[in-house]
């Protein structure tokens, strides 16, 4: 491990429901003399990819993050693709006034994806807020005809209908509804690309894949389109780096879809990041040794990963 950091400890959370096919999310923490930082890339990716993680890991241990310019980032309520009655006890509970639906699931039909999102509407009423997230599941056909369906509900966007910017930008120029890149930014080799393909009205920035807050503030700026800032479902160590770039944006005209411990079983946080009157306070939760231990597992994998990250950064 690099100097002046700790060795990391690695963590298993249950989910408390499936979410993007993971029903436990799993990571590793490093103590740094800025504070605690998390690397929790997804199963499938390589260390190429975890480079970013690691490197936004690195940043909130080490170096820690630019000041806020607001006290308090206003999120969302985050519906997986459950049924219509779980959907509306999920938003009743989350308190927000906007709502993210994830449709597309696979295995799921079209009804199934018009049910939930009605309930969801219906819960949080006419004056609330509520978006989509199909995570690239549909063709351009579907796409079409799904956003012209789903926003009889009066959807605020659509985020990542399709996978690849060509089909991004043909869906924007057949619907009404905008449009919203995640996949699109967080994945990409050129996260700029997005913009210059016409592919999207709005850009979804996560910290851990852009590689940290200050990246993500550069690929903000470059982009030059609204920003909704969103959490890849991490603990609140996580989460507090995804608060901290919301609260260092310039302008921030989207609920943020940082309100993701509702998916988590457990937190290692005493004090977790969880939504106040629809919004969080920009702060930093610290860990707790107890909770830690708790949902602590055998960090050999885990510091494997690390290491061939760092190799990738590095390199």
């Amino acid at each position: 491990m690099e100097e002046g950091l700790s060795a990391a400890r690695a963590f298993s959370v249950p989910m408390t429901t499936r979410f993007r096919g993971v029903t436990a999310r799993e990571g590793a923490l490093v103590r740094g003399p800025a504070g605690w930082g998390e690397f929790s890339p997804f199963a499938e990716y390589g260390p190429r990819e975890c480079a970013r993680w690691w490197a936004a890991c690195r940043e909130a241990a080490a170096v820690g993050w630019p000041d806020p310019v607001r006290a308090a980032v206003p999120v969302n309520t985050t519906v997986p693709a459950v049924g219509p009655e779980q959907a509306a006890r999920i938003v009743a509970a989350g308190g927000c006034g906007t709502a993210k639906v994830k449709v597309a699931e696979k295995g799921q039909d079209p009804a199934e994806d018009e049910d939930r999102v009605a309930a969801v509407r219906e819960a949080i009423g006419p004056g609330g807020r509520v978006r989509v997230d199909a995570n690239g599941g549909w063709d351009v056909e579907t796409a079409v005809r799904m956003v012209r369906r789903l926003d009889r509900y009066s959807l605020e966007y659509v985020e990542q209908p399709c996978a690849t910017l060509a089909e991004l930008a043909e869906v924007r120029r057949r619907v009404d509804v905008p449009v919203a890149a995640d996949e699109s930014i967080r994945r990409a080799e050129d996260p700029l690309k997005v913009r210059a393909a016409g592919a999207a009205d709005i850009v979804v920035l996560k910290v851990q894949p852009l590689g940290g807050v200050r990246p993500a503030l550069r690929v903000a700026e470059a982009c030059g389109l609204p920003v909704v800032v969103s959490s890849a479902v991490e603990t609140s160590v996580g989460l507090a780096a995804g608060v901290a770039l919301a609260a260092a944006l310039p302008e921030l005209p989207y609920a943020c879809g940082l309100a993701t411990m509702a998916l988590l079983s457990a937190d290692v946080c005493d004090d977790p990041l969880v939504p106040v009157n629809g919004a969080l306070p920009v702060r930093r939760p610290e860990v707790s040794e107890a909770l830690l231990a708790a949902v602590e597992i055998p960090p050999e994998g885990w510091r494997a990963r690390l290491a061939a990250a760092r190799g990738a950064l590095d390199g």
